[in-house]
């Protein structure tokens, strides 16, 4: 019977420092990647604040597309992801920016 260590004919094992190097490059990978989500979560929350409290009346005509286009993008994430997006910002702002008949439903 093999034991737990046993590498079977053709099968290639990992040295364990070359296995550690890569843990910790996946490890590091991970870490940047929760902070661009949380860099993006932050632009995304703010973008959404920032279009429910915008005056649409008021907006060049010129800026029609580029708001479209935005607007698009939020309507285009998740709802749990806008809405952790949302809350990071009103965290980070305070809740000031839930004052208003203008906000969003969150």
């Amino acid at each position: 019977m093999a034991g737990a260590g046993s590498v079977k004919p053709g099968e290639h094992t990992v040295p364990d420092s070359e296995h550690n190097q890569e843990v910790a490059i996946l490890r590091g990978e991970v870490e940047t990647l929760s902070s661009e989500r949380q860099t993006l979560l932050r632009a995304a929350g703010a973008a959404a604040v920032f279009v429910a409290k915008l005056d649409s009346h008021a907006l060049p005509e010129s800026t029609y597309e580029a708001a479209d286009i935005l607007a698009g993008a939020l309507n285009a994430l998740p709802e749990e992801t806008l809405r952790a997006a949302i809350e990071l910002i009103r965290k980070e702002a305070g809740r000031s920016l839930s004052d208003g008949s203008d906000d969003e439903d969150s």
